[in-house]
């Protein structure tokens, strides 16, 4: 493991911005002192920085805005703080890790002109961790990124999303779902058909843990360690799963009604949902991993608080200190190139 990680982020990204990405990696310094920060913003951004430990500040004077499109990103705004912290992960003081809650679009093709792709990998993907009732996650990929994928990339994201659950856990065999409408082999469209054979090969071969396909509901019955599916479906699950969570939120902020019937009720109730939102709230498994590129790239939520962004950070410097990204090249090279 290393002893000391640089993560370099991208203060002016998301919905929020300085406003928390500056209290958030403030937070994470005091409590990560193997920690150091590149910081990545405009100068009058980076000023509250002055006198950070173990800090250094790097200025960009463009922002990639939530709606600028990819074509923006890569030809227009070439000094923006998203592209240039990306770079800190390349040369000399080179980051370990680069988070940014910055246009998830531009950040995903930004990353891939600088830092190119893997050999093996044709198309990074968005992998993050959805929590399940065993009390542990499951990471899903691919969460957005590719929307039409073929039989080759479900079987690279789920070699990629084992080496990632690895580092993590520490566990060298997670087992892998392949996500379809029921768990029959002969179900499915042929594309999930065919992944399904190259995933069976492959766990032959003892390169993943295949268990094989699994549905909509495993991914929180914990059934899987990994769970591939394109990135349209896993876009969708993600959101579903927010959703659940922002509607337990609510539901907790309402009134159970002004009945006495309602308020026993309410009474009964709240300590279940407030379990519930707190073991499902999305901020706690924030920061998805952009993986199969030449550099460790980590997405906050847009939307995300300061203690949001403050895991995300924490997730890019752990994925960083445990090597996701050998481990990532190492199981590509074994699996995907042999």
């Amino acid at each position: 493991m290393k002893s000391i990680v640089r993560l370099s982020v991208d203060v002016m990204g998301g919905d929020h911005g300085p406003a928390v990405t500056m209290p958030a990696c403030r937070a994470f310094l005091q409590s990560h002192p193997a920690a150091e920060l590149v910081l990545v913003g405009r100068p009058e951004t980076l000023a509250e920085a002055a006198g950070w430990p173990r800090t250094r500040c790097v200025t960009a004077q463009d922002v990639v805005d939530m709606h600028d499109s990819i074509e923006v990103a890569l030809r227009k705004k070439r000094d923006s703080s998203m592209r240039v912290a990306i770079e800190q992960l390349r040369g000399e003081g080179t980051a370990d890790a680069c988070v940014s809650s910055g246009n998830t679009g531009a950040l995903m093709a930004l990353a891939k002109v600088l830092l190119k792709t893997m050999d093996g990998i044709d198309r990074p993907a968005i992998a993050s961790s959805l929590p399940n009732v065993l009390g542990g996650f499951t990471t899903v990929l691919d969460l957005g990124a590719n929307v039409d994928c073929g039989p080759e990339h479900l079987l690279q994201f789920a070699v990629m999303g084992s080496a990632l659950v690895s580092s993590v856990t520490g566990n060298e065999a997670p087992s892998v779902g392949l996500l379809n409408v029921g768990e029959e082999v002969i179900k499915g469209s042929d594309v999930i058909k065919r992944a399904g054979e190259l995933l069976r090969a492959a766990d032959a071969a003892g390169q993943i843990r295949f268990r094989g396909n699994v549905e909509g509901n495993d991914i929180f019955k914990g059934t899987a360690d990994v769970v591939v599916c394109d990135g349209f479906v896993g876009n969708v699950a993600l959101k579903t799963a927010e959703g659940l969570a922002s509607m337990v939120s609510q539901m907790l902020k309402a009134e159970f009604g002004s009945g006495i019937a309602s308020r026993l009720a309410a009474l009964v109730a709240l300590p279940v949902l407030k379990r519930f939102k707190n073991r499902f709230d999305h901020r706690h498994y924030n920061g998805a991993a952009l993986l199969g590129l030449r550099g460790l790239v980590f997405k906050s939520h847009g939307s995300a608080d300061a203690y949001g962004f403050e895991r995300a950070l924490e997730r890019a410097y752990e994925a960083a200190r445990r090597d996701l990204l050998t481990r990532v090249h190492d199981r590509v090279a074994v699996t995907l190139q042999s």
